[in-house]
């Protein structure tokens, strides 16, 4: 199963003491917040969760799986994650 960004409204709408249209301002808020931060090249640090950086990605060379076709692909950015300790242990039941 998916979480969603509705499911995750919906949680926080219901253990909290917000409204419907407050908890969704909050996640919206927060996502916005995160956007910026990486947008920027700035990493996401979240204590107990885990941190996204912004890595460069050098020009490289590639190849068009469905003709075969040599393509140069051009520098990017990628956002990479990286679980923390306690995420790593709940997931693999610790």
């Amino acid at each position: 199963m998916t979480l969603t960004k509705a499911d995750l409204i919906q949680q926080v709408y219901q253990e909290h003491d917000l409204t419907k249209a407050q908890a969704t301002k909050v996640v919206e808020a927060f996502l916005e917040i995160a956007k910026d931060s990486l947008r920027r090249g700035d990493d996401l640090l979240l204590s107990g969760f885990g941190k996204f950086n912004v890595k460069q990605k050098k020009a490289r060379r590639g190849r068009n799986p469905q003709t075969g076709a040599e393509l140069i692909l051009g520098p990017r950015k990628v956002i990479t994650f990286k679980p923390s300790g306690i995420l790593r242990k709940r997931i693999n039941g610790g």
